[in-house]
């Protein structure tokens, strides 16, 4: 069964998104404030509209950067809006129970975060982490199977940006293990190639070394999840971690190398940059060292 299906933020999550939906048939209409997101949208059949447009819809997706874009997106809708509503966006896990009273009296929320790149979820790769009202999941399941068959139901609204975060922890510290390795790798002479090669048959070999290792070792940061939004998970972890007193030392010095390349200008690069993050630091300290002598 095919449904009309509307997506607020068209960035690398939306179009991929967008980009399954279609090909499965969906009509999608999508809104972005982002003239060439709204182009890519058209150019793969599906249709750009206003806000309005986007609410007409049965089922609609919100992509957009952070819980307070989430936010301003369910306040622009109508009264008589009638729709279940996806959150895509990873949210803090407290504040995400702040989206229920902005929300129309029709709109029912379900958590969906989405775990994978969005070159993983274009080739129908990505988890789906799913909480909230499971009679809404019934009936946006056709539109689930159409972004891709790994959903897992979770709990109670919240829960699964627990999960998410959790995740994103551990595969941003992948990410700087890898990025490491590999400059130490090269330090030693090694060949970056022929040594992720080995790496990835190895039992340090890993999905985030499938996926990343190459991107590094060619210097090709064309993103498929962004360096900012990265840094914007982090700071929810650590936010999250402090208020259960919990101190996470390593996930702060990963925060500080995305936040590095932010004030660089570096945002928009892919997360696998962190590699870059690691030489400029590595850099750094050397120059400092070689000045104090």
């Amino acid at each position: 069964m095919t449904a009309h299906v509307g997506i607020f933020g068209l960035g690398l999550i939306g179009c991929a998104a967008a980009q399954r939906l279609i090909a499965a048939g969906h009509a999608v209409t999508g809104y972005d404030p982002e003239v060439t997101a709204s182009r890519a949208l058209v150019a793969m059949g599906g249709r750009a509209g206003l806000p309005a447009d986007v609410w007409s819809a049965s089922t609609v997706l919100i992509a957009v950067f952070d819980a307070a874009q989430a936010h301003a997106v369910l306040a622009t809708a109508p009264e008589a809006a009638r729709a279940d509503e996806m959150i895509l966006t990873t949210c803090d896990p407290k504040g995400i129970a702040s989206l229920f009273p902005v929300a129309s009296p029709g709109l029912v929320l379900i958590e969906a975060p989405i775990s994978g790149t969005s070159a993983q979820l274009r080739r129908g790769e990505a988890t789906l982490y799913l909480a909230g009202d499971f009679d809404a999941v019934v009936r946006v399941e056709a539109v689930l199977l159409a972004l891709t068959d790994r959903v897992v139901r979770l709990g109670p609204f919240g829960e699964a940006a627990r999960v998410k975060l959790a995740i994103n922890l551990i595969l941003g510290l992948n990410r700087a293990a890898l990025a490491e390795g590999l400059l130490f790798a090269r330090a030693m002479g090694l060949d970056p190639e022929t040594f992720l090669g080995l790496a990835q048959e190895s039992a340090a070999g890993s999905s985030v070394m499938a996926s990343k290792g190459s991107r590094m070792v060619a210097g090709d940061f064309s993103p498929e999840g962004r360096v900012s939004q990265s840094a914007k998970d982090f700071r929810l972890i650590l936010n999250s971690a402090e208020g259960a007193g919990l101190k996470l030392p390593f996930t702060e010095t990963y925060l500080d190398l995305m936040e590095d390349l932010v004030a660089e200008g570096s945002g928009d690069l892919d997360n696998s940059a962190v590699i870059l993050a690691l030489e400029l630091s590595s850099s750094t300290r050397t120059a400092a060292r070689r000045t104090s002598t």
